[in-house]
């Protein structure tokens, strides 16, 4: 294993160091806790997200005007504790209430709703959004449904918008089931991730192999097959996608995400290939997004996302201006 870093048990700390003093004019860490939080905090609904490390820059790069109030960093691949969750609400709370944006991950799930109950003994109103935009598999490891994995930036990106713009904690609540409710993610593998306290990758792909529909943590897919141009990955999870909607969506927009291992050269391949299957199909692309935004480490691969955005003014929200480290 090469990573560059000292101890692998001190990772999480050193990166959240780095990130504060790296940034200091857009976040800063709320003393002895692993959240991250915005400077400037307006009034308005607060907006937390978070879950373990190791996917970055989600979640701590989405915090700024514009995204995310606050962000609570667990250890790898491992969710933040209820009292840093409540710890993040307090910090986002400005006396409008705050809005969680949960992953569908059994120990998410559970943590979250913990320091809702945390945080409503302290008269803070909270309601929850829970991502679940990936399509590949159901009922996967640490899942009871359906996964939540790149999608979830949209979430923050649309929620965001709205939320500095005046929106309620109940019509952010209503607004983010029905975000998530058009948002669909499959993601592909060509090499696995390594936990640095553990050493070795999480599971093995010979060289010429692919895994469809592995998660961000490693967790299994649907199918493993030989390597195949970027025209047939393209293809593969394009049409799997497109066929889950109930009607095929006039206007989308595509988020490829990089999982932390796969060249932008590559992502850029990928996502032309994408465009042109949009194309054939008759969906017009009105928002397109490229990058490293919810990764898995050092994995090697990547996962498209489709948001329906047909009949809705949510391009406005996805193109807004933001301050943050990483959108």
């Amino acid at each position: 294993m090469k990573k560059i870093m000292n101890e692998p048990g001190m990772i999480v700390e050193e990166m959240l160091e780095g990130i504060v003093k790296s940034y200091p004019e857009l976040v800063h860490r709320v003393e002895d806790s692993r959240v991250i939080a915005k400077n400037q905090e307006q009034k308005q609904v607060g907006l937390i997200s978070g879950g373990g490390s190791g996917h970055e820059p989600a979640h701590a790069g989405f915090v700024g005007e514009g995204m995310l109030s606050a962000a609570i960093l667990g250890d790898v691949f491992t969710s933040p504790t209820p009292d840093q969750i409540h710890t993040a609400i307090k910090a986002a709370d400005q006396g409008e209430g705050v809005l969680m944006v949960v992953k569908n991950y059994t120990g998410d799930i559970l943590n979250f709703d913990m320091a809702k109950d945390l945080a409503e003994m302290d008269d803070i109103a909270v309601e929850q959004v829970v991502v679940d935009d990936d399509i590949a598999v159901e009922n996967s490891t640490y899942t009871a449904g359906k996964r939540g994995v790149a999608g979830t930036i949209l979430v923050h990106k649309i929620l965001g918008d709205a939320a500095r713009n005046g929106a309620s904690l109940s019509e952010l609540k209503e607004l983010g089931d029905q975000v998530v409710a058009t948002i669909k993610t499959i993601g592909v593998a060509l090499k696995a991730a390594t936990v640095p306290e553990v050493g070795k990758p999480g599971f093995e792909l010979a060289e010429d192999e692919i895994e469809y529909g592995v998660g961000i943590h490693g967790e299994p897919g649907y199918r493993r097959e030989k390597l195949q141009p970027s025209k047939e990955l393209a293809k593969e999870l394009v049409t799997k996608i497109l066929s889950d909607y109930t009607e095929k969506p006039k206007e989308v927009g595509v988020l490829v995400n990089g999982m932390g291992g796969t060249p932008l050269m590559e992502q850029f391949v990928f996502i032309n290939d994408v465009l042109g299957l949009l194309e054939e199909a008759e969906v017009s692309v009105t928002f397109k997004k490229v990058g490293d935004l919810m990764t898995s480490l050092d994995m090697q691969g990547l996962s498209l996302t489709l948001i329906d955005l047909t009949a809705t003014n949510w391009q406005t929200a996805l193109t807004s201006d933001v301050q943050t480290i990483s959108w």
